[in-house]
């Protein structure tokens, strides 16, 4: 993800358009570990408005927020992919 200069766009297992965010804690855990997720923003068909977001568990830790947000720019994009679906999935029948 770092490659890229703005935030990257999927298209969803759902059928529909999110970009996605890093998410990192602010506060440390009590081993002092700052977790850094991702945060899909879900558009509506016209793509003009959020209308809904998932996100992922924490997919990394760190000493720090940057070094913690640092891991998750590493991820390649396939990966980034793989999460939104699989968080995607864990989403409620009715949502």
């Amino acid at each position: 993800m770092k490659r890229h200069d703005r935030a990257a766009a999927f298209g969803g297992s759902d059928g529909h358009a999110y970009s996605v965010a890093i998410y990192v804690d602010e506060t440390p855990d009590e081993r002092g570990r700052h977790g850094a997720s991702l945060l899909f923003v879900r558009w509506s068909p016209a793509g003009d408005a959020p209308v809904g977001h998932v996100e992922t568990d924490v997919l990394a830790w760190d000493v720090s927020p940057d070094a913690a947000s640092d891991r998750l720019k590493a991820y390649s994009l396939f990966d980034v992919k793989a999460a939104l679906d699989e968080a995607i999935a864990r989403q409620p029948e009715e949502w």
